[in-house]
């Protein structure tokens, strides 16, 4: 049976402190606590039979104190009291010097990705290592505040600050892009993470995160729209200044009515702006690079693989047989879908241990008659080599502050190679010079199948040159502004916009920014050009400049979120895994002078609000 617990008369009923109380037992209020200012205990309830009880049981001696006598008394008490109150609170603010060590050593705590729990430790060995070498200065390093909470709180006021700083730096933007992404943390939150690139007048590039936020609805792309929303007005951000939006290609993110992408085009418009939307270049190469299944080589290497690596004790075997023969590499490496590189890499190994690892498995049982087929041989070959072609330009897209222009002439480069591959396979006698493994497993080869394998691996470039063209159809869109950006000396007046064109005649015929062009770096030579004559050209290359090729800088950020916020670190919430994501990847240097000023202020207030009691 349940029974009602009864709330106590006390907490109801409203009870106050009395002046005469002051004087009668020498009792005072400070910050709704009755203390005793005599003995300075506190008593629990302002109750006059609680009062009088502790005056009469420890201090009933001052009760020969009358008239002028007790108001002398209690004044002294009174200013004892205060005196002591300004001291607590003088001491209570930490020294400079300490403090700043504080949020240093929270910094590195927070780009090092350590739990904050940490900065006890790291106190630990502090303080061994200075009892050990300099004893003398061992009450100096105690003073270093980095218990849990401190730490906690030293990481959002650093937080605070770079976002401060942000704050200063987009008001100075002519124009920024935006990066979106969106994944599952491991607690099954999905997190929104936003990255903008922001360019000023002085043609200054700004990559930086604006906002992680959490989503704990739906995920739909007005879901996303509306964080977004947020956290670009957060930031006092005007929407006429958005150059474009880039993202996954997820249909939330892309849909061509309700995605988050689209949303964004039409706000901007409605703001008078104009945006455009890309998909990520690196998740689009990525998508291409799976157009070459070749699911009858894939799905006995990966068997293979997974036959020795799943089980302990046979991958063990496998290394020390490795070792024994000394084999130029030392293992094998799994197969995973979802990362860039994993595929040629697993191919690789796979390939130059092809020989140790059919012997291996024939000791065990399990043969693999493909490594005594040299058609599957040569089709293995090829796919080792052209999937390192296509790894050498996932990396090559791969980095930060990567302008759009940069990052799409790799793609047209590979293009141009594909056509070059397939128009030496297609040679007679074939000419396989870019495909070194595919060469050396020619020799095996039957004659008379030697033409017809080339013949198939040319329709193979043929048809992956062909799915490029059409996955980068948003880049081909904007191909003439990338080219006028990249290359202004190579491109006729006439088939630039109009508004350029004047400007344009005069740069083309100006030598010395011809000879500017060519030796500078680009971003440089636009920094260079006269802000008055070649205004319009500036505005152009600004817009240009602040779009991003790609969402690499999100990918890389959720690592380090998944690195954080693990199985083990399951209740990090989204205010302190911001926090933590802001620091690591910002490149701003935090104000530390501001943050600690700001802190000496709110020490002052605190000591104020006692002192005022």
């Amino acid at each position: 049976m349940w029974t009602t617990i009864k709330k106590r008369k006390v907490d109801y009923e409203g009870r106050r402190f009395q002046d005469r109380w002051k004087l009668a037992y020498f009792f005072t209020d400070i910050q709704n606590n009755c203390v005793c200012l005599i003995c300075q205990d506190t008593v629990a309830v302002f109750k006059e039979f609680n009062i009088r009880r502790h005056y009469q049981t420890k201090h009933a001696s001052y009760d020969n104190l009358t008239g002028v006598q007790r108001r002398e008394k209690l004044e002294q008490l009174e200013s004892a009291l205060t005196a002591q109150q300004s001291i607590c609170a003088i001491k209570s603010e930490p020294d400079d010097s300490t403090t700043q060590a504080s949020y240093e050593v929270a910094t590195l705590i927070a780009k090092h990705c350590k739990p904050f729990t940490d900065g006890e430790f790291i106190k630990d060995c502090m303080m061994k290592i200075v009892e050990t070498i300099c004893p003398e200065k061992k009450h100096e390093f105690a003073n270093v505040c980095l218990d849990h909470n401190t730490v906690v709180q030293r990481i959002e006021d650093i937080s605070i600050a770079i976002k401060r700083q942000l704050e200063v730096k987009g008001a100075k933007f002519e124009f920024f892009c935006l990066a979106c992404d969106e994944s599952t943390d491991a607690s099954n939150t999905a997190q929104l993470l936003i990255f903008l690139r922001g360019v000023d007048r002085d043609m200054n590039v700004s990559e930086e995160l604006l906002e992680l936020q959490g989503l704990t609805g739906q995920t739909t792309g007005m879901d996303l729209f509306v964080s977004l929303c947020s956290a670009v007005d957060d930031m006092n951000l005007p929407w006429n200044k958005v150059t474009g939006i880039i993202t996954d290609g997820s249909p939330a993110m892309a849909d061509e009515q309700s995605g988050l992408a689209t949303l964004v085009c039409n706000k901007v418009a409605e703001d008078g702006g104009k945006a455009i939307k890309l998909h990520c270049i690196i998740h689009q190469e990525v998508l291409c690079a799976k157009h070459l299944k070749y699911e009858h080589v894939m799905k006995p290497v990966i068997t293979a693989i997974n036959s020795i690596r799943s089980k302990a004790r046979c991958h063990h075997q496998f290394q020390q047989y490795l070792l024994d023969i000394q084999a130029e590499y030392g293992d094998v490496v799994y197969h995973s879908d979802v990362r860039w590189l994993s595929r040629g890499s697993a191919l690789h190994h796979f390939y130059f241990l092809k020989e140790e690892i059919g012997q291996f498995l024939a000791s065990k049982g399990q043969p693999m008659p493909e490594l005594s087929d040299p058609v599957w041989l040569a089709d293995l070959a090829f796919l080792v080599d052209i999937t390192r072609h296509l790894n050498t330009l996932n990396t090559s897209l791969q980095g930060e502050n990567a302008a759009v222009s940069q990052l799409y002439s790799h793609i047209k480069a590979f293009g141009t190679k594909l056509q070059l591959f397939q128009k030496h396979l297609l040679q007679t006698p074939p000419n396989p010079a870019h495909f070194p493994l595919l060469q050396e497993i020619m020799t095996s080869l039957p004659q008379n199948n030697v033409s017809a394998q080339m013949r198939k691996y040319a329709a193979d470039m043929a048809s992956l040159a062909e799915e490029f063209q059409q996955r980068f159809q948003g880049f081909a869109a904007i191909e003439k502004e990338i080219t006028l950006f990249s290359s202004p000396f190579s491109v006729r007046p006439d088939e630039a916009p109009d508004h350029l064109q004047m400007e344009l005649i005069e740069l083309q015929c100006d030598i010395e920014c011809c000879s500017r062009h060519q030796q500078l770096p680009l971003v440089s030579f636009y920094r260079q050009l006269d802000k008055s004559r070649f205004k319009r050209i500036r505005t152009f290359a600004m817009k240009m400049l602040s779009l991003f090729g790609s969402t690499y800088l999100c990918e890389k950020t959720f690592s380090v979120m998944n690195f954080n916020k693990n199985c083990v670190r399951t209740r990090l919430n989204d205010s302190h895994l911001r926090d933590i994501l802001r620091i690591k990847t910002t490149v701003c240097e935090p104000d530390l002078a501001f943050v600690m000023q700001s802190r000496s202020y709110y020490y002052h207030q605190l000591s104020a609000e006692k002192l005022s009691g």
